[in-house]
């Protein structure tokens, strides 16, 4: 079948084969590591890393040391899971995937001889146990790779770093267009409908997605002067009043007016790969209190990415720029309104918005090569919320900012 699907420009957006080839591989020697035969994969966030798509789908991946045949099982839709997986190219073969009552003898006629592995983690229980019936010949470990897939992606290639660079490129232009379009009287909403325009036209899919149960994210983040004190369910220094209450998250209804402080947290998703990006807005000056809170989060974060840069742990960072954030008066409005505080200052992204490691107590590790973080501290009060953001690769000589950076002011007016 020939599919016509290409990026706004006719580029072919598809995986390149050769980073679906590595990332098995790095699969199988880890299951191997591990002591497992093999994997079974069916995680649509999983999935695209190791297939180039998410079909309806099973990928089994083999250990390194098994005579398990990787193999891409596919109900729906067959066709372009082949064209994804790079057609005739595809490391391993993509085959219908047969009825469930004829899985246990499919999975064995490609080498295995137990249980696979399964990402329990995001694999619903139902699923999970239906599984188990059709499986009943195999001897069952109960083998839970989830942890293990999840640390793998923390280090990202440098074709993924260049993902999320262009996807920090679209943000900055999102950006740039709510300095130009918008303005005293706008609502939340209308704010966040001119980026939206932006970050679709180059792409965006229109999901999110996120790792922790039961969390959903608003791309566009905009609390201008109360709203930004108003919490929410979401695990995030920022609520916001949200929409409605079955969306009570984010950007809502409030106007825009002079002298308040508008905090900005948008995300931009291209190709898969995401990109976190916060900056300050008002129309008109702002208050000088609110200028110095500003300052402050710019202190704390340009010493967080100094230490992680130098290769100190996530938890050691985190209580460095707590403290400084306590030393500077912000005990109890460090990323929330006590009791509302969240307790880090940065997460990690790529395919998910809240990848680890996070810059938080207990992530006792550096941010390695190939770690990509956004840190975001700021400082939330009843009458506004303040900070900044951007997204940073480790390299081997310190973070690179991969999204705005200093080449869209921290404050801009209107």
């Amino acid at each position: 079948m020939n599919f016509d699907l290409c990026g706004p420009e006719g580029e072919d957006w598809r995986v390149p084969v050769s980073e679906l080839a590595n990332r098995r591989k790095v699969v199988s020697d880890a299951l191997a590591s591990s002591g497992y035969e093999s994997v079974m994969i069916e995680d649509p966030v999983e999935l695209y890393w190791l297939t180039g798509g998410r079909q309806r789908s099973i990928l089994v991946v083999g250990a390194s040391d098994s005579d398990v045949e990787t193999t891409h099982l596919v109900k729906k839709s067959l066709s372009r899971a082949i064209w994804e997986s790079g057609g005739s190219d595809s490391p391993d073969p993509v085959v219908q995937q047969p009825r469930s009552t004829d899985l246990e003898k499919e999975l064995r006629s490609i080498g295995l001889t137990r249980t696979p592995a399964m990402l329990n983690s995001t694999l619903p229980y139902s699923r999970k146990r239906y599984l188990s019936k059709c499986l009943t010949g195999f001897e069952d470990h109960k083998e839970d790779a989830s942890k293990m897939l999840h640390q793998l992606r923390e280090t990202k290639s440098s074709w993924e770093i260049d993902r999320i660079r262009e996807s920090g490129i679209v943000n900055h232009n999102m950006f740039l267009a709510i300095e130009e379009k918008c303005g005293n009287g706008l609502t939340e909403l209308d704010v966040a409908s001119v980026a939206e325009e932006v970050s679709r036209k180059a792409g965006f899919g229109g999901r999110i997605r996120m790792r922790r149960w039961p969390m959903d994210c608003d791309r566009a983040v905009v609390v201008a002067g109360r709203s930004g004190g108003v919490p929410s369910f979401f695990d995030s220094a920022v609520g916001g009043s949200g929409a409605n209450p079955m969306a009570p998250l984010g950007s809502g209804h409030r106007r825009i007016e002079e002298g308040v402080p508008v905090l900005v947290d948008i995300v931009h998703v291209h190709r898969g790969y995401i990109s976190d990006c916060t900056r300050m807005f008002s129309c008109g000056r702002l208050p000088e209190i609110w200028i110095e809170r500003l300052n402050d989060m710019v202190e704390i974060r340009e010493s967080v990415v100094k230490k992680l840069g130098s290769g100190e742990t996530c938890s050691r960072a985190w209580e460095s720029g707590r403290d400084l954030a306590i030393e500077m008066g912000h005990t109890d409005h460090l990323m929330g309104m006590n009791p509302h505080q969240a307790k880090f200052l940065g997460h990690s992204v790529g395919l998910e918005l809240d990848e680890s490691p996070v810059l938080a107590n207990g992530f006792d590790r550096a941010m390695h090569e190939g770690c990509i973080m956004a840190i975001e501290p700021k400082v939330i009060y009843d009458d506004g919320a303040v900070g900044t953001e951007d997204t940073w690769v480790a390299g081997k000589d310190g973070l690179e900012c991969l999204t705005s950076g200093k080449s869209f002011p921290l404050h801009a007016e209107w």
